[in-house]
């Protein structure tokens, strides 16, 4: 190792200590002289010793002669060694030391040098020449292994270098595997032609969902999703099954959020960023979005389809899912913009628009069949189908939040889907295949009770308007029906062991109260049960037993009582 070196850090550390040690003791006795040339020096708190014969007769040969410097001072004998040992740290001019004034990377860096010099040249001794070479023979293993860490490090972070995916992009993925077994049932409307409607089935069924995520942040504080998926799972649209409707009462979760089946694909493509210095956060969504998105749903425990609740029904209030989870495919995931803002510490608004994918992006009205189009149907953004959102969140408490939500939503064959694909076959079509505006109000709350109880719910009511005559379902332009619904969620964190969850959610799914349609309303209330405990197997791995119970499905007392038993296994990384 260089002795130069060696030599040089041992006396950057003396002038280190020295001026920090003279700073801390005498900050208080020395105050920099206004006006004085040596303040403004660009060696501040010391100067190197000029090599010219007018500078060496002016030089400070002796510590003694340093005003604010005393025997007492701690670093007194390194300042000592530097200024009459090796002469290449001064005093100022005017006899002061000024060890309170701050010293630069410059300087320290000047000053070293001019010692080295001055080292190097004449004042190394055979004695110190002696000292390095025995600490480098004292510490050679020490040196050794440190330089091959270093050399070790050197070539990981080259290996890293060459072979990282993205320098702005990260990958996350979810794959949930899922067993369900549902007893054989099959539940019908009051007022309805039984043959409509098929039975649920009772064969064991296993379905999958694989998500892979792409995150990239241009800024740090921006983020551009790109999410492909894949599954098995089946529409909660009340899609045909061997040749009838099934009900949507009791859908399982990964089914409202997945892009297609048995197709991987893009499911989700949006990027957000932070305004109004970082008091907001605007989302612009081209695929897959959701009101959800950009809003607090209070909901905290359940809000997750693959870690939350087991059914669709228990994630958040419906009404938050207008236009989202119908069809499949990407035929109603979201295409809009949204913004959510900090009013105050404890008050948050969002606002938001979104209209179904496939319909925001034809200018001209969409066709399904022979079905045609109704009045209204002129496709693109702002012609068709849409749902827009305004949501006031209030947080009087640390553990308190109140939600109050409003969404305004139009909706057209075959996209009408006002129980956000939970609920009775009414609420999802409460004029049938009519083209339906409606108005829905929503309440939320979330009380963390306690660090093992966690209290959440919802009330959600939604006033649909025909927005057109269609004599064949007894629907005139202008009738109008109301949907309820509501919940009741408890959780119970670290139960059993840190990481589990236990969770019960009772409530009832969407359904009609009221109607003055020939379609008529669903007579009795349909309750929805659901327990749940998740087991945290590891970081990445979560296993969800659980069961769900439908009673009085489809609003009939007639109907028998849907049982689903479910096992979720969800993988993260």
């Amino acid at each position: 190792m260089n002795t130069k070196i060696l030599l040089g850090s041992t006396l950057l550390l003396s002038v280190m200590a020295a001026s920090s040690a003279l700073a801390s003791e005498q900050t208080q006795q020395v105050a920099p002289v206004q006006g004085d040339a040596a303040a403004t020096s660009p060696f501040s708190t010391f100067q190197v010793v000029q090599t010219d014969e007018n500078a060496e007769q002016a030089q400070v040969t002796s510590v003694s002669q340093l005003s604010d410097v005393q025997p007492t001072d701690w670093a007194f004998q390194a300042l000592q060694s530097l200024v009459e040992r090796y002469g290449c740290i001064a005093g100022y001019p005017n006899g002061t030391f000024r060890g309170n004034r701050a010293a630069t990377r410059y300087e320290l860096a000047a000053a070293l040098n001019a010692c080295l010099d001055q080292i190097s040249d004449k004042f190394a001794t055979k004695e110190d020449l002696a000292t390095v070479k025995a600490l480098q023979e004292e510490f050679k293993a020490e040196l050794a292994t440190l330089k091959g860490r270093v050399d070790g490090l050197e070539a990981r972070t080259a290996t890293l270098e060459a072979q990282q995916f993205s320098t702005t992009t990260k990958l996350s993925g979810e794959a949930i595997f899922q067993g369900t077994m549902t007893n054989n049932v099959a539940p019908v409307p009051s007022g309805l032609p039984a043959g409509a409607f098929g039975a649920t089935g009772d064969r064991f069924t296993f379905y999958h969902r694989a998500t892979l995520s792409f995150l990239t942040s241009f800024s740090g504080k921006d983020l551009l999703v790109t999410s492909l998926q894949e599954g098995t799972y089946p529409i909660p649209n009340f899609a045909p099954g061997a040749g009838a409707i099934q009900t949507s009462q009791g859908s399982l979760a990964p089914s409202f959020n997945q892009a297609s089946t048995n197709t991987f694909g893009l499911y989700y493509l949006g990027y957000r960023f932070p305004v109004l210095k970082d008091k907001g956060t605007v989302f612009i969504t081209a695929l897959g979005g959701e009101l959800s998105d950009f809003t607090d749903t209070l909901n905290p425990a359940f809000d997750s389809d693959g870690q939350g609740s087991l059914s669709g029904f228990g994630i958040r209030n419906p009404i938050y899912r207008h236009i989202s989870g119908k069809l499949g495919g990407g035929l109603s995931s979201g295409t809009g913009v949204g913004a959510n803002f900090n009013v105050t510490d404890k008050i948050n608004l969002a606002v938001g628009y979104l209209a179904p994918g496939i319909v925001a992006g034809r200018p001209v009205p969409f066709t399904v069949g022979t079905a045609g189009t109704f009045a209204g149907d002129n496709g693109g953004l702002f012609g068709g189908d849409y749902s827009g959102l305004a949501q006031v969140t209030f947080k009087p408490l640390k553990n308190l939040g109140l939600g109050f939500t409003y969404v305004r939503s139009y909706q057209n064959s075959p996209f009408i889907q006002l129980g956000g694909g939970t609920g009775t076959f009414r609420a999802n079509f409460p004029m049938g295949t009519t083209p339906t505006s409606a108005n829905s109000g929503g309440f939320e709350f979330n009380w963390q009770a306690s660090k093992r109880i966690g209290v959440s719910g919802w009330v959600g009511a939604t006033f649909a308007n025909a927005e057109a005559s269609n004599p064949a379902q007894g629907v005139a332009k202008g009738n109008n029906a109301t949907i309820l619904n509501y919940a009741l969620a408890l959780s119970f964190p670290d139960l059993g062991f840190q990481g589990n969850m236990g969770g019960l959610i009772i409530g009832s799914e969407p359904q009609v109260i009221s109607s003055n349609n020939g379609l008529g309303r669903d007579r009795n209330t349909n309750i929805h049960l659901e327990a749940l405990y998740r087991v945290k197997v590891n970081d990445n791995i979560s296993i969800t037993p659980g069961i769900i119970a439908v009673v009085n499905p489809e609003g009939n007392s007639a109907n028998d009582t849907v049982i689903i038993g479910t096992v979720r296994t969800t993988f993260t990384f």
